[in-house]
Formats: structure tokens, sequence, C-alpha cells
């Protein structure tokens, strides 16, 4: 069933909400983040900066570096450059930090959950791919793989989100490898994109 373009603009900013959240949990989980989260925490960390204010920021610098590989933002590549990082700046100070393993383990589940979900109500909105999804996407169009292009980004920022102090640990593993089963599994829930290939979906 095709949805309004009203509507689309709705679940992009649900779902781009979910994500920031799903960010927050965590980090106040204290079990490690996702790649391009230890990379902005490290950053962060160096430049006594919030993180939203930093996960902001690389996300308009990633915008820059589409240029040389060709790529058109969408709506919701905006969204998403602005969105996720006002969205931790602001529920980081309202969720807490449990004091027992039991709850942090938790609270990293349900953020791994609520990020693959809001991943897949922003992604099947289908207003545009967001800053670093628009990155491996490019660099695919010139001959590599979407997962080696994935891959190779998601371990250079890694190692260079180590190099800056960004915390690694269980929840890294974690998102690393469950993100992506997750995502597909609730993408064909959400997605109101007007035409998507089997194939596309597979990445």
């Amino acid at each position: 069933m095709r949805v309004s373009f009203p509507e689309r603009i709705v679940r992009c900013l649900a779902g781009l909400f979910l994500f920031g959240l799903g960010i927050t949990f965590f980090i106040r989980a204290e079990l490690g983040l996702a790649p391009w989260d230890v990379f902005h925490k490290g950053l962060s960390e160096n430049l006594d900066l919030p993180i939203g204010n930093v996960i902001i920021g690389v996300g308009v610098l990633l915008l820059l570096l589409w240029i040389p590989l060709r790529q058109k933002p969408g709506l919701g590549t905006i969204l998403n450059a602005i969105e996720i990082g006002l969205v931790v700046n602001l529920t980081k100070p309202i969720v807490g930090h449990p004091d027992h393993i039991a709850g942090r383990l938790g609270l990293m589940i349900a953020g791994l959950l609520i990020v693959a979900l809001g991943s897949a109500l922003y992604i099947g909105a289908g207003l545009g791919p967001g800053p670093r999804d628009g990155l491996m996407l490019g660099l695919s169009e010139r001959g590599i793989s979407i997962r080696l292009a994935r891959t190779c980004v998601e371990i250079t920022v890694l190692i260079a989100g180590v190099a800056l102090g960004g915390p690694v640990g269980l929840g890294t593993i974690a998102f690393t490898f469950g993100i992506g089963p997750l995502v597909q599994r609730f993408l064909p829930r959400f997605d109101k994109r007007p035409s998507v290939t089997i194939e596309a979906r597979k990445h």
C-alpha cells in the first residue's frame, strides 16, 4: 500500500528519533558502542564536545565527501545528519545508567532493537540514505561491492575511534553482527519506498 509524502516524513522522523534513542541506550549501558559511535565518542572526548554535536558535525562533513562521489542527498539525508545527534543530546541526560550488569545488558539489547527498528523506519520511508550509508553507496558505484565498502569503512572508523579512546566491548560486537540481520527482518514491514529490488535489501 502506497503512503503519502507527509506520512513518509513522519516515518523518517520517528525512525531517526528511535535511532538516536538507541545510541543513547548503548552509551548508558557502557558495554561498548557501534563502530561509528566509538569514533564519535572518542572524538567528543578529545574535542570536549557533546557526542550529539560530534554526530551532527561528522554527518555534515561526510556530506562533503558525497560531492566527488557524485551522490545526491535527499530530505532524509539532511534529517539524518541533524536529528540523530540532537536526539542523543536530548535523551542522554534522561536515560539513567544501570548499576547492575543485568540492567546494562538489558539496556544494550533494547538499544540494538531500537536502532534496528529506527533504521527500518527511516530507510523504508525512502527519503534518501544517511550520510554514512551514502558514502558506502558512492564507493560501491566505483566497482567496490557494498559489503566490502561497508566493511572497509566500518573497520577504518573503528580503528580511528579506538585510537581516539572510544569505548569498545560486547556492545560493539553485538551491534556489528546483529544490526544487519535485525534491519533485514524489520525492513519489509516498514518499507514504503516506490521500488526496491530484492538484491538491494540483502545489503
